[in-house]
């Protein structure tokens, strides 16, 4: 190669590393802006995330996505999602904060939301240095907008300290910082010069670089004729993406103009979610209740609706205020709501005659890097403060059924208002805790329960022993002056109501969950849960356990679509030995108020098969059957099938 062709290749290289320092300038400098709030989608509403979202499935008692999004936070989801549950991807890894399916559900209003949704509406985090490991759950936004910050111009070479004398490219970059000034680095005085760029950023650079090298000129009456002609080469061979760029940025600064003539506000941001659902079950479904012989009455196709809608109030970079809301219509068992309806139930009723009511009002903040904290009134209970590690759950996004949404041990308690935490211990650990009462406001129980007034607490500790596995967890104590655990769900009253009304039980809840992604295509996972009531007016105890498998299916037949197939039993009686009188299984199968002990006869077993077709980016349709063989855990009794297609728009 002849000297001229040497010389004529450390020029063009010279110039080409011109163009990345300017546009790392330039890059830098507009991430320094920090984001007032970041959007949530996925909540079932959750993961609000997913996921919460929002959160994160719809249940009798609440939706879970603090994620995730959703609110799981999540994410969230969510739980329409609201969701971005569809970030339900690798996001819900633990120790990371992901867009949750969903927002938050109450038992009536069924809205989901993580306290790590918390995270997903503050400013957005750099990328981890290593992509094999996932971020802090909460990085310092205030750091993380001070760190993008640019360096401003570099004046030596010698100040970039991951640069030195035995690099390639250390002559080209000494001869654009002195020549001119076209350099810049970041604020801890690298210049990264290893980074990737696509090309519209080499244009954005050199762009930035031309307009540099023109004050140049403008100063000078001398400049290098083959720098001159080096240069205009380049800009005919970059005109296009330039040209393009420009627009670009030009059809940017209408957008922004536009958004901020109409938004609703500088601090808050709205998500919701509206559920369609069509569904009908098999006719003349036979079964037996207290010797009597009853037949299903609600076997009609109906048409259920339930909207969610929740404000993401940003109060600092570092807390948010979630109001949520939910309007529904539809009840697909009002016949035997407590009974067979606990069998029967879909996950997205939320029946209050289309009345709007208050399902959150709850304030989250960070605390150091590590924790999130929840308090308020209402949307404050292990759903929603729980990380899920199925990643689909949510009401609008996820399986169909209450049953297949989450364990229902997490349901337990029917908390409405209190306090919760969510703490990341390590990259691949993280510990939530949560107190919950079901009547706060209420000025005979308060938030400590009183005569007529359930409690809970409770923790769950969720690990990810690799990327592709999450495991979970949980212990609720809960107690009830009515007789219930609270899930709405199989055997959910476990100790028969004296004449007063009352059945005072301690219940001790165990559960643990696992999901395991064994490919993109295919997530194996499941739950078991097991109670022990203890009943406090008398001697004798509760025992009930449900368990669930499922295989879900991403992007089954196309981006962003879902199969599921879900199997499992739900809550069953298998041991009861209260005094004469109290025992449910006796009264059940032979009606008698002094029924003896012991425990259901037979077993329910649920199958729910679905699949979500997501039409758009907001909407989604969901078709598919459950069938329920011995329902209320009675072999006598008809099996069940339901048909259902739920539409669920976000927005």
């Amino acid at each position: 190669m002849t000297t001229y062709a040497r010389l004529g290749k450390t020029a063009s290289s010279a110039l080409i590393f011109a163009t990345v320092g300017c546009w790392v300038t330039s890059f830098c400098a507009a991430q320094a802006t920090p984001v007032e709030s970041s959007d949530q989608q996925q909540t079932d509403l959750a993961r609000l995330t997913e996921t919460s979202g929002v959160d994160p499935g719809l249940s009798p008692s609440t939706e879970t996505e603090l994620a995730t999004s959703p609110v799981e936070i999540v994410s969230p989801r969510t739980e329409a999602d609201i969701t971005t549950e569809q970030a339900v991807s690798a996001t819900h890894e633990v120790g990371m904060i992901t867009p949750t399916d969903s927002l938050i559900e109450s038992e009536e209003a069924f809205e989901d939301t993580n306290v790590q949704d918390l995270a997903q509406a503050l400013p957005d985090m750099e990328e981890a240095s290593d992509p094999t490991v996932p971020d802090p759950l909460f990085v310092d936004p205030l750091e993380a907008v001070e760190e993008s910050d640019p360096m401003g111009q570099v004046t030596s070479v010698s100040q970039l300290r991951d640069v030195s004398p035995g690099d390639w490219a250390y002559e080209a970059l000494r001869s654009l910082v002195e020549r001119y000034g076209c350099i810049a680095g970041y604020p801890d005085g690298t210049f990264r010069g290893n980074r990737a760029m696509t090309r519209y950023e080499f244009a954005a650079g050199l762009n930035a670089c031309l307009q540099q090298i023109e004050r140049l000129i403008a100063g000078r009456s001398e400049f290098p004729t083959g720098d001159l002609e080096a240069l205009r080469r380049l800009v005919l061979e970059f005109e296009a993406e330039i040209a393009t760029l420009g627009a670009r940025v030009d059809n940017l600064e209408g957008r922004t103009a536009f958004l901020e003539d109409n938004q609703f506000s500088t601090t808050t941001k709205i998500f919701g979610q509206a559920i369609l659902g069509v569904q009908g079950r098999s006719d003349d479904n036979d079964f037996e209740l207290a010797t009597s012989q009853l037949t299903d009455q609600d076997t009609n196709v109906t048409l259920i609706n339930n909207l969610q809608l929740s404000l993401f109030t940003q109060l600092s970079p570092r807390s948010l205020l979630l109001t949520s809301f939910q309007a529904g219509n539809g009840n697909n068992s009002p016949s035997f709501s407590n009974t067979l309806g606990n069998f029967v139930r879909l996950g997205y009723e939320g029946d209050n005659d289309n009345d709007l009511e208050l399902t959150d009002l709850n304030y989250r903040q960070l605390i150091g890097r590590n924790v999130a904290v929840i308090v308020g009134p209402e949307g404050v209970n292990p759903v929603n403060v729980f990380r899920g590690v199925n990643r689909i759950e949510s009401a609008g996004s996820g399986p169909l059924s209450s049953f297949a949404q989450r364990n229902p041990v997490i349901n337990v308690g029917n908390g409405s208002g209190g306090i919760g935490f969510d703490w990341q211990i390590a990259t691949r650990l993280s510990l939530q805790g949560v107190y919950s009462a079901s009547t706060p406001a209420d000025v005979d129980n308060g938030i400590f329960g009183g005569d007529n007034g359930e409690t809970s607490a409770g923790a769950q500790l969720v690990v990810s022993p690799i990327d592709t596995i999450d495991l979970s967890l949980q212990y609720i104590n809960a107690y009830s002056p009515f007789g219930r655990l609270g899930t709405g769900i199989g055997d959910d009253q476990v100790v028969l109501r004296g004449i007063n009304g009352r059945a005072p039980i301690n219940t001790n809840a165990f559960g643990a969950g696992l999901e395991w992604r064994a490919t993109s295509r295919i997530t194996f996972g499941g739950w078991a849960g097991y109670t022990i009531s203890d009943f406090k007016g008398d001697d004798g105890e509760v025992e009930t356990f449900n368990w669930m498998a499922f295989l879900n299916f991403p992007d089954l037949f196309g981006e962003g679509n879902m199969g599921g197939l879900y199997v499992g039993q739900p809550p069953r009686i298998i041991d009861s030995d209260l005094p004469d009188g109290r025992n449910v299984p006796s009264f059940l199968t032979e009606g008698n108020f002094f029924a003896e002990p012991g425990d259901q006869p037979d077993t329910t077993t649920h199958v729910e098969a679905f699949y979500r077709w997501q039409v758009a980016d907001n909407i989604s349709i969901t078709p598919g059957v459950i069938v329920i063989f011995n329902p209320l855990h009675n072999d006598d009794n008809d099996t069940i099938t339901i048909g259902a297609i739920r539409t669920t728009f976000t927005f």
